[in-house]
């Protein structure tokens, strides 16, 4: 563990510590405020203003702060304050620094610190303003950091108010020495209300000159009806000797020369001066400050681009509504496809989709409900008092027709889709947490049943959730344990009978429920940050035997892989294919990737020219499953395609059905160089296929997918196949 640096200037940074007044560590209640908006801001659960003493730390304001050891060697704001700028930890398990820290470490578990210096007017560090989390953000932006270093600024005004105070309640020095060149604003007067002195921040923060204030009747300072307050509160003063007991505003008015009116920030204290009571006023205009803070409020509760609640105010609001038992109805809204056409068409129009989105939603709800944007491409809404499902469901509908009504941007037409996800209490939830995920679950279900839908929630989506979730750790431990493991099913000369090639097909050997097809957790894995491990695995391990049977009794056999959509946008694909077919001495021609229509249009620019680089470099590149998705023809066009595969449910139905026979004759008239069919489940079909000129073919009439020691065996036997042609 690496403790915090100690500077030469120690000594003095103490003693600004005790000018303070922080000698008392005591909680300085004018700096709540500052931790609230920071913690709101970034969405932090911890939020601090930490001083540093001579050998520990002490908080003078927080929020969500538990047990902390507060010794200054474990401090990260001791480190802090060593700094000019923000220091930004973004996982403190991973800096160098820190990663053995006792914070980091032991029971508060801290991953994430930003934190900023505290300086007196001289310079010297007191302490930070600090954000925490027991978890990793690398998000934490620069803009962030500018928006910390603005509420330091503001929490630094605070401590100045808190020196002055402080030495106002000391011996009194002469004026000038006090406070005459102090940029703070500073008031004394007598019993009789009248101004002694002055300086020129005061004097100037209203509009006069230093000559014009003495002997004035400091009320001119405010507008008549703060006045009489102001009355009454030094009434009570000199009454009683002291303002001991007395409840002074933290702010007032302010009135200026000119007759504007603006607002003060006001500290009053009072002392004896020859057996008579005399007071300081500290009058800052605060207008600006109030100004940000309504500003950096907003910030944390609005979405910048649309004017909209953001996550973490709407949230709180749905957890307002739900304190008092009234039934709602929460929406959770994602745009189908949006990141495509923000690809396509560029962050402007994006934006302004976004926009016209947002607008529409608040048209929707106009003053009954709230909407909100949660972040990226997904809304909500609220709307009170909606128990009924229909109506529920039917408000869901409304949204997504209002959101689908095509949007002009720049001159051209747009359209997007949404789905929908509803979720009501108290029937559902009584919870704003599990009402929102409640909501997100059913949004979840409706994007699984497709474009544009509408799903409302029921319990089982819970339990789909769990079992999601276990499965997702169940994928993991699998890869960890090698749990995976590949069948190989034969790819057959149609004429002669002869294996001329085998499709690696992924299986799951579970050490409860045996080995497993695609079909029982593909979905999982797909949806899930495995797949492109994986895919990695089955290539290797794909080209390990296939260079194994090459060697042993096929030497011109070649093998067929199935491509995961996230092998194109994870790592480098070309360059693993490259090495895997380098690193078992086979030739390019010798693998053939397979790939679904699903995967190829998305991200074309991606996969097409991954594509295009395998393709030129020899590897075979195959189309499955033809004819079951969207774009079929139109990537026969432009992919660089070697060979398509017709799914096997047109195969399966072509000697029975005239339009299954229609899409095998006019697939193979479009595509005659591309010679395989999959699917032959009987001797008719192979007959049938061999007849319109298909030379290969694949399916259970020539072999199940089998393992590989089988395989092996299917390859020794090979006469067999031929005898079936």
């Amino acid at each position: 563990m690496r403790c915090p640096a100690i500077l030469s200037t120690e000594p003095e940074r103490l003693a600004a510590l005790s000018n303070h007044g922080l000698d008392d560590e005591s909680l300085i209640p004018n700096l709540d405020p500052v931790v609230h908006i920071a913690a709101r801001m970034f969405g932090m659960p911890v939020a601090a203003v930490n001083m540093i003493g001579s050998d520990h730390v002490f908080f003078a304001a927080h929020v969500g702060a538990g047990k902390f050891d507060m010794s200054r060697d474990v401090s990260f704001c001791a480190h802090a304050i060593n700094q000019s700028g923000v220091m930004v930890v973004p996982d403190a398990t991973l800096d160098e620094r820190f990663h053995d820290n006792p914070l980091v470490t032991g029971e508060t578990s801290l991953r994430f610190y930003a934190g900023v210096p505290l300086r007196s007017p001289e310079g010297l560090a007191l302490g930070a303003l600090c954000v925490v989390d027991n978890k990793p953000h690398a998000d934490f932006s620069a803009n962030d950091q500018l928006r910390l270093q603005e509420l330091a600024k503001m929490a630094s005004d605070r401590l100045e108010l808190r020196r002055i105070e402080v030495s106002a309640s000391k011996s009194r020095p002469n004026f000038e020495e006090y406070a005459g060149n102090s940029t703070t604003p500073v008031v004394w007067f007598d019993s009789t209300l009248r101004i002694t002195a002055w300086n020129n921040a005061a004097a100037q923060s209203h509009g006069y000159s230093l000559e014009e204030g003495i002997g004035k009747p400091i009320e001119q300072l405010m507008p008549e009806r703060s006045r009489p307050l102001f009355q009454e509160i030094i009434s009570k003063a000199i009454a009683a000797g002291s303002l001991d007991g007395l409840v002074i505003p933290s702010e007032i008015n302010g009135l200026r020369k000119d007759g504007t009116k603006f607002v003060l920030g006001f500290s009053l204290f009072s002392w004896k001066d020859a057996g008579h009571i005399q007071f300081e006023a500290v009058i800052k205009d605060i207008t600006a400050q109030r100004l940000e803070e309504i500003e950096l409020r907003q910030q944390a509760n609005i979405d910048p681009l649309t004017g909209l609640q953001n996550r973490a105010s709407f949230y709180r609001s749905v957890e307002s509504a739900l304190i008092t038992p009234s039934p709602m109805t929460v929406l959770m809204i994602d745009l189908d496809g949006f990141k495509d056409v923000n690809d396509t068409l560029g962050d402007s129009v994006g934006d302004s989709i976004l926009k016209e989105v947002s607008r529409r939603l608040l048209k929707l709800v106009d003053t009954v409900g709230i909407a909100a944007r949660i972040g990226g491409d997904e809304f909500a809404i609220m709307w009170p008092h909606m128990a009924n499902p229909d109506l529920a469901t039917q408000l869901a509908e409304a949204a997504v027709a209002t959101i689908a009504i095509p949007i002009s941007v720049d001159g051209q037409e747009v359209r997007v889709a949404a789905s929908c996800g509803v979720a009501i209490a108290p029937d559902q939830a009584q919870e704003a947490l599990e009402l929102v995920s409640n909501a997100d679950l059913a949004l979840f279900k409706a994007k699984s049943i497709g474009r544009g839908q509408v799903f409302l929630f029921v319990t089982a989506l819970r339990l789909e959730a769990v079992v999601r979730r276990l499965y997702a750790l169940e994928l993991h431990r699998a890869v960890d344990d090698g749990e995976f493991l590949l069948f190989y099913q034969p790819q057959v000369d149609l004429i002669t009978g002869e294996i001329t090639g085998a499709e690696a097909l992924l299986r799951w050997h579970h050490p409860e429920r045996g080995i497993l097809s695609p079909i029982a957790f593909l979905a999982a894995l797909e949806r899930g940050t495995l797949a492109a491990t994986v895919g990695t695995w089955v290539l290797d391990e794909a080209c390990a035997q296939a260079a194994y049977w090459r060697r042993n009794g096929a030497p011109n056999l070649r093998m067929g892989v199935n491509l995961f959509g996230a092998q194109f946008h994870v790592g480098n694909l070309v360059t693993e294919v490259k090495e895997a077919l380098e690193r078992h001495g086979l030739p390019p021609a010798a693998l053939e990737l397979e790939i679904t229509e699903n995967i190829a249009p998305d991200n074309d620019d991606v996969v097409l020219n991954c594509l295009h680089q395998l393709h030129d470099y020899g590897v075979g590149i195959a189309l499955d499953d033809f004819g079951t998705g969207y774009a079929s023809l139109s990537l026969l066009k432009t992919y660089p395609l070697t060979r398509i595969k017709i799914d096997q449910s047109f195969v399966h139905g072509m000697l029975e059905h005239e339009q299954d026979a229609s899409v095998i004759r006019a697939t193979l008239d479009i595509a005659r160089s591309f010679k395989l069919e999959e699917g032959i489940e009987t001797k008719s079909q192979q007959l049938y296929l061999l007849e319109k000129e298909c030379m290969e073919g694949q399916g259970y009439l020539f072999g199940k997918p089998i393992p590989a020691a089988q395989f092996s065996e299917l390859i020794g036997a090979n006469t067999l196949l031929k005898e079936t042609a």
